[in-house]
């Protein structure tokens, strides 16, 4: 083993061959060794570190992208002035552009349920059996079944003279459920606030919907708040006739979407606003990339202390090595020779320490990705177990400002060592 060794020493140019030689101390060198394995281990710790926290926060935001998209399309069509009247057209137009995967109509509207445990604002959301294919709705879905929202229900009427009326569908968030104290199969009351006028007046329009299921999306802000139903009956009762709200797309990848707004913008004219997924949640992904870049440069500081082990582990070699510089300046080592010593044994640290951390990482984030084993509080986080994705992306940049730090780190030893006079320093020995 140590002959193969010898002979890859050979083979490798002088500054490698002794900053590799110099790795490795004598006994009394013990202290500079200690300096070197924590510096190791600093880069070690700070390259495992900024992995994993990267790929939480990856986890993190892919996890709720995910779920704003399935109830949310990746793009949304809309008229500039009121409704769509001419949604046939515009759905023909939408459907035949090159990148979408499925498009439906949309009806949106504010309402009042009420039942008689309580009343509570939502919003409709009416839509036909296309919806499915642009949401991923039907997955969400804890109670009933997609297709009961297409269809009446039978259930018996209050007063004295009870018989069975046939009654439209409406699917419920599961804390909407909960504040009206209803399940499948109760009746819940659904108020426009458009006015129809009567003999006495304007009056609130008011019909009976059946509770035909609920679904579950993880976040407050669409499980307290929506409500579905079947398109035809959201245009009567928001007195539509055929026109829709918007039309809503699902692009044939997530990562298309911006271009398939893009070519909906040229394809409708400026008289439709297309918006995509991004658009309408700027705010949201825009503060957690924030964070995200936040936590790297924080996480960063490790990996920076760690280099300042390296400057100090490198300075107290060149004084160590202060003689052996000198008789190899006066055998012909150039200048820039003795510095790329230094720089060898700085980067072959720091290549240690990133190699190292960049596999712990992608073991630890491996498992953790797999079996998610650590338990989130759900009434704080919209997940119940912590979500990591690593990507390979993260493993680059993360190895490449590692390196660079270190690179960095072996800058002053190195001009300091080829700054060393032999004569001088011979003279002192």
């Amino acid at each position: 083993m140590t002959r193969l060794w010898n002979i890859v020493l050979e083979r490798l140019p002088f500054p490698l061959v002794v900053g590799l030689r110099y790795l490795r101390a004598r006994r009394r060198e013990r202290f500079i060794s200690l300096i070197t394995w924590i510096a190791l281990g600093g880069v070690v710790l700070g390259v495992t570190t900024l992995n994993l926290v990267l790929g939480i926060m990856t986890g993190f935001e892919e996890d709720l992208r995910d779920r704003i998209l399935g109830f949310q399309a990746h793009v949304v069509v809309q008229a500039r002035d009121s409704t769509l009247a001419d949604s046939a057209r515009v759905l023909e137009l939408v459907r035949s552009t090159p990148g979408v995967s499925a498009a439906a109509p949309v009806v949106t509207g504010q309402v009042m349920l009420t039942t008689s445990a309580g009343v509570t604002g939502a919003q409709v959301r009416g839509i036909d059996e296309q919806a499915e294919h642009v949401w991923s709705l039907e997955r969400r879905i804890k109670g009933g079944e997609f297709r009961d929202l297409f269809r009446l229900h039978p259930i018996t009427s209050d007063g004295e003279a009870q018989r069975q009326v046939q009654l439209p569908a409406l699917f419920l968030g599961h804390e909407l459920t909960r504040q009206l104290g209803v399940v499948v199969g109760d009746a819940v009351s659904v108020v426009s606030p458009l006015a129809m006028p009567s003999a006495v007046g304007l009056i609130p329009r008011v019909r009976r919907f059946v509770v035909a299921g609920w679904f579950e999306s993880g976040m407050s802000e669409y499980d307290a708040a929506l409500v579905y139903m079947n398109l035809p009956d959201a245009q009567r009762f928001f007195d539509l006739g055929q026109a829709v709200s918007a039309i809503e797309v699902r692009a044939t990848h997530i990562d298309s979407a911006r271009v398939v707004r893009d070519r909906l913008r040229e394809r409708l004219g400026a008289e439709y606003d297309v918006r995509d997924w991004m658009d309408n949640n700027r705010t949201l992904f825009a503060a957690l990339q924030m964070e995200k870049t936040v936590y790297f440069l924080v996480l960063l500081l490790i990996i920076l202390v760690a280099a300042f082990n390296i400057v100090a582990m490198l300075v107290l070699t060149v004084i160590e090595k202060r003689r052996d510089i000198a008789v190899l300046k006066s055998l012909g080592a150039t200048s820039p020779s003795i510095a790329r010593i230094f720089h060898y044994k700085g980067l072959v640290i720091g290549a240690v320490g990133t190699i190292a951390g960049s596999l712990v990482a992608l073991v630890l984030g491996g498992v953790l990705e797999r079996y998610p084993v650590i338990p989130l509080p759900e009434n704080v986080f919209y997940v119940d177990a912590l979500p990591v994705r690593m990507h390979w992306l993260h493993f680059f940049l993360v190895a490449a400002a590692s390196m660079g730090i270190c690179f960095l780190a072996t800058i002053y030893p190195a001009r300091r060592a080829a700054r060393l006079v032999p004569v001088e320093v011979l003279r002192s020995e």
